[in-house]
């Protein structure tokens, strides 16, 4: 099945396939920094309106191996995107690009755990540190999974997450845990 026009597509050039997810079509610049192909994209609205700079400044400071990207503001407000909210910007994140922007447009949803980005950790004091700073709503910690302070859901888990689930009474451990603890697999 083709891809289909997104409702908000005349603001934004979106498309949704038929399983329901968006995408945003973009020309790269062949000149320019490169970026691969897909890029997760962050799209600030409602609840969490006009919070995409905050947003990429924060995990630019959360992770290490970081770097900025571009940044586009908006020089006139847009709907609910106010003067200087991010109408693009961009960061790489331990090697991995993602984009944010401020809606345009009035949004009926915000994040929620339909998308959540997966972290492998290294060992315990990795998993405690980012846990410490991206979990920011208890009563969304779960098995690993937290959500930070803008309502992103991330699932921070150790690199041989698959050895662990693998052991006699893995799963009933884990689903015992908020913050995975290595040592109790």
């Amino acid at each position: 099945m083709p891809l289909q026009e997104y409702p908000f597509s005349q603001y934004y050039g979106w498309v949704q396939d038929r399983f329901g997810l968006t995408w945003q079509l973009i020309l790269g610049n062949p000149e320019g920094d490169w970026r691969p192909t897909i890029v997760p994209c962050l799209l600030f609205g409602n609840v969490a309106q006009n919070r995409a700079r905050e947003a990429l400044q924060f995990y630019g400071r959360v992770f290490p191996d970081s770097r900025p990207g571009q940044l586009v503001p908006y020089t006139e407000p847009a709907g609910p995107a106010e003067v200087g909210s991010v109408m693009f910007g961009d960061i790489e994140l331990a090697g991995v690009w993602f984009a944010a922007m401020d809606s345009g447009a009035p949004q009926p949803f915000t994040f929620n755990e339909a998308v959540s980005f997966m972290v492998k950790c290294e060992d315990q004091a990795e998993i405690d540190t980012l846990w410490e700073h991206l979990s920011s709503v208890p009563e969304a910690e779960a098995c690993g999974w937290c959500k930070d302070q803008f309502g992103v859901s991330w699932q921070i888990v150790p690199a041989h997450f698959d050895e662990l689930l693998s052991r006699p009474n893995a799963y009933q451990h884990m689903m015992g845990m908020k913050k995975l603890v290595i040592d109790d697999f």
